[in-house]
C-alpha cells in the first residue's frame, strides 16, 4: 500500500482477533515510529512493548475507553524522557510522541494490522496510573497508547476533507 492510500484509508479498529503479531511486524512499526520527524532531532521517545495479558487487562481500568485491549495481543505505550531534551521548557516532546504516534498508526494500517490511539497524556490521573502500572522513572512522561493487533472489523474510508477549513495567505 503506498503512503497517501494508507493515509486516507487508515481508520481507528477497536475489535480485534486473538492472532499474535510477529516480531518482524513489530520491528517495522517501532522503526517506523523512530523515523518521525522530530524538534531538533533530539528524539525523546521510548516505547513500551505491552504482550502481559495482565498488563493489557488492567489497563482499561486507569483508561476509560482502552476496553479493546482487552481483545488485542499487544499495545505500544509511546514515552517521552525528558533528560533527551536540550530544552525542557519547549514542550516539543508532545509534536515528537504525536509524529511516532501517527507513523506507527499509518504503518500498521499499511501491514494489514488494526490499531487505535489511546491519549494519555495531557491526563494527569491517567498519566500517574499509566507510569505506576508500566514502572516508568520520574523522568519520563507516557503520551498515547496503541492498541495493535489483526483486525476483527473493517471500516469503509472516512472523507474528513471539508474545503471550509481551507484559507490562502490569510484567514
Amino acid at each position: 500500500m503506498d503512503a497517501l492510500a494508507a493515509i486516507l484509508s487508515r481508520r481507528s479498529i477497536r475489535r480485534f482477533t486473538d492472532q499474535p503479531i510477529p516480531d518482524d511486524l513489530l520491528e517495522q512499526l517501532l522503526q517506523a515510529a523512530m523515523s518521525a520527524p522530530s524538534a531538533h532531532n533530539e528524539q525523546p521517545w521510548h516505547f513500551i512493548v505491552i504482550k502481559d495479558r495482565q498488563i493489557l487487562d488492567q489497563i482499561p481500568e486507569i483508561h476509560p475507553y482502552a476496553r479493546m485491549l482487552m481483545e488485542t495481543p499487544l499495545a505500544l505505550c509511546v514515552c517521552a524522557d525528558h533528560n533527551l531534551e536540550k530544552d525542557q521548557t519547549a514542550d516539543y516532546w508532545t509534536q515528537d510522541c504525536a509524529a511516532a504516534t501517527q507513523n506507527i498508526l499509518i504503518a500498521a494500517h499499511a501491514l494489514g494490522l488494526g490499531a487505535c490511539w489511546l491519549g494519555i497524556h495531557p491526563r494527569p490521573q491517567r498519566i500517574d496510573a499509566i507510569k505506576k502500572l508500566l514502572q516508568m522513572p520520574d523522568n519520563t512522561v507516557p503520551f498515547s497508547l496503541i492498541a495493535l493487533g489483526r483486525p476483527a472489523e473493517t471500516k469503509p474510508p472516512s472523507n474528513r476533507f471539508k474545503t471550509d477549513r481551507i484559507h490562502q495567505n490569510h484567514w
